[in-house]
């Protein structure tokens, strides 16, 4: 709300106040090997790797380069190809954020504020990555993390010792910065102020008609703005595409569906499943009372019942004949599967006791014949060996890419079908007949053809929705240039009549903002701007709107709590439509004695700036003690290298 208020005390110094800064900072640390920058400069006696001094404490070219490192690893991760001339904007304030950490270490070792080494290593053992897997702090832990970032202990310590510095250094500077009513009320009454005015649209389109250009004022405006009619590179691309249809002549021989055929008797044999219920139990005696019950008819869960815990029944759905043997035995196995659906079979002995089984259902399935499956056999087989041969053909094609065959014998060499697209762009689509454009599945074709130089080897790419392959290479190529101006001279002329009615309507506004600043209405202002425009508006608001908006203010508004009562001016319309010009006629001030929680709030948001100041004062007073050395010829060669996407 308070962001018109506070533009002025927004500072990296704020970033001192958070107690637990440096922790985040190590653990998010991704550094990878970091080479050092070397200038060779020196400057007033310092060190050639030294780019600041401030007493005793020294920023290095190498310390620098581990900050930039760092800062480049963050930037990508949200853009992979950054490199190192994206941060060279960076580079000041990085610079910055160190030296006044060496600043206040400079100052504590001059005033004998010392951490002790106990202190450290409590900072150090609330790193995530130094715990282990008890949660408590481990050496190996920490080892690893040392190698993984690539830092030694002296380095992990220095930097803890700079953030632990700044927590109690800043914090009793920085915290609990407190602002006074009677500095929160002029500001908190200011959000309460209201205003009145008036606004005029002066639009574009009012100053259009009668515009037309001559020849060589279109001409001369062609020539000046060639790169808004820029015609994107255009080619024709022959792809020869790899799929279903070149080898759909392959089928497999009788013999391999003969082959296939034998060797899967599981599948087109027959074949019987049985779902059984059994239970075991140690003796013979139990056995056969569980068998008499289940054949009088009881379920043989009820039959096993009386048996107790030793008599659990198992359930085995859809059973084979020789998985069933692994379970029972082949005695009990070539009973069950002799007997019929809803038997009881037993009691019999087995390995594992005296079995009872109930025969709940069977499943007979009768197997094809070769003829019956032969179909099925086939169709399995084609799909095996046409793809087979695809991936065979791809790689043919890109050996003979490889060896230096270009794109007609290699497609000649696979009795591959050529086919030659139109004149497209970049996304496959016609420039001039906008219902033309390529199928969509040749899209990664399209993108290769297009990446691919004049003399460059064709290129082998995968269509999607496994559609197979294609081999691809520009045939035609048609750079970018501007549209001939022929073809485009309406759209021209149209662009010139636009910029010509603009400026015809920024002058207009102009005047009509200058005739009422000096007394005239803005009514008769506006009749008097030679061409028929919308008359005035009025326009109300207080600024605490404006405030609370989130930046999304219409510019009349805007323009309403810019100026002085009585006063007038001009302001573009956002969306590009033309121009408004705003009066004030009105300003009543506003009066927070009547909202407290208005003014509490302001102490509130004007605290933290209040804070952000102390902190910045502080450490500028500091700068100013230790007296601050810098090697500007070091550090604008190290700018200069990073500028240039060197390391």
């Amino acid at each position: 709300m308070l962001s018109s208020f506070r533009r002025l005390s927004k500072s990296k110094i704020g970033t001192f106040v958070m107690a637990a800064v440096l922790i985040g900072i190590l653990a998010g640390f991704a550094m990878s090997d970091v080479r050092n920058f070397g200038s060779g400069n020196i400057g007033f006696g310092l060190g050639s790797d030294t780019l600041v001094k401030v007493g005793d404490q020294k920023v290095t070219e190498h310390e620098m380069s581990e900050a930039v490192q760092r800062r480049l690893q963050e930037v990508r991760q949200q853009k992979p190809d950054a490199e190192y001339a994206a941060i060279a904007g960076d580079f000041p304030a990085l610079l910055a954020g160190v030296v006044d950490q060496r600043t206040l270490m400079a100052f504590a070792d001059k005033f004998g504020f010392h951490l002790s080494k106990r202190l450290i290593d409590a900072e150090i053992a609330q790193i995530p990555d130094t715990k282990g897997l008890n949660g408590q702090f481990s050496d190996a832990a920490y080892q690893s993390f040392l190698e993984r970032r690539r830092m030694t202990d002296a380095e992990v310590r220095q930097i803890i010792a700079g953030g632990v510095l700044q927590r109690l250094l800043m914090t009793p500077v920085a915290a609990n910065g407190r602002v006074p009513v009677g500095m929160a009320m002029p500001y908190a009454s200011m959000l309460l102020e209201s205003r009145q005015g008036q606004g005029a649209v002066v639009p574009f389109e009012a100053f259009a008609p009668g515009l037309k250009p001559s020849d060589g004022q279109v001409q001369q405006y062609y020539s000046a703005n060639r790169g808004r009619y820029m015609i994107p590179e255009q080619r024709t691309l022959r792809i020869a595409t790899i799929g279903a249809s070149t080898v759909a002549a392959i089928a497999a021989s009788d013999q391999e569906i003969a082959a296939y055929y034998n060797a899967n008797p599981a599948t087109y044999g027959s074949a019987s499943s049985r779902s059984l219920e059994q239970v075991v139990v140690p003796d013979q005696k139990t056995a056969a009372g569980i068998a008499a019950r289940a054949r009088a008819g009881a379920s043989l869960d009820a039959a096993a019942a009386p048996a107790g815990n030793t008599a659990a029944v198992t359930t085995l759905p859809g059973e084979k004949s020789a998985d069933y043997v692994s379970v029972a035995g082949d005695k009990v196995a070539a009973a069950v599967f002799a007997a019929p659906a809803g038997a009881i079979v037993g009691p019999l002995q087995s390995d594992f006791g005296w079995v009872v089984v109930k025969v709940a259902s069977v499943d007979s399935r009768n197997g094809k014949t070769l003829a019956q499956a032969r179909a099925e056999i086939a169709a399995k087989l084609n799909i095996d060996k046409r793809k087979e041969a695809l991936e065979t053909l791809v790689d043919q094609v890109q050996t003979a890419i490889d060896d230096g065959n270009n794109f007609n014998e290699a497609v000649t060499a696979a009795k591959l079908t050529v086919t030659t697209t139109p004149l497209v762009m970049a996304n496959g689509a016609s420039r001039t007949n906008a219902s033309e454009r390529l199928a969509e599945n040749l899209g990664p074709a399209v993108k290769a053809g297009f990446e691919i130089a004049p003399n460059d080897p064709p290129e082998i790419v995968t269509l999607p929705n496994g559609e197979g392959y294609a081999l691809v290479a520009p045939a035609t190529i048609v750079p970018a240039a501007p549209a001939p101006l022929a073809s485009i001279r309406e759209r021209v002329a149209m662009d010139w009549v636009k910029v010509q009615a603009a400026a015809r309507a920024k002058a207009a506004a102009e005047a009509i903002a200058a005739k009422v600043s000096k007394g005239m209405s803005l009514a008769d202002a506006v009749k008097q701007a030679g061409v028929p425009l919308p008359g005035p508006r009025p326009l109300a608001a207080r600024r605490i709107q404006i405030a609370t908006a989130n930046g999304q203010v219409p510019a009349p508004l805007q323009m309403l709590f810019s100026l002085a009562e009585g006063k007038s001016r001009m302001v573009a319309d956002s969306a590009g439509r033309g121009y408004f010009v705003v009066k004030v006629d009105k300003i009543i001030p506003g009066n927070a004695l009547l909202q407290p929680g208005l003014v509490s709030k302001m102490q509130s948001e004007l605290q933290d700036g209040l804070s952000e100041e102390y902190a910045r004062q502080f450490v500028a007073a500091l700068r100013k003690e230790m007296d601050v050395q810098r090697n500007d010829k070091a550090i604008a060669a190290l700018q200069a290298r990073l500028r240039q996407g060197s390391n």
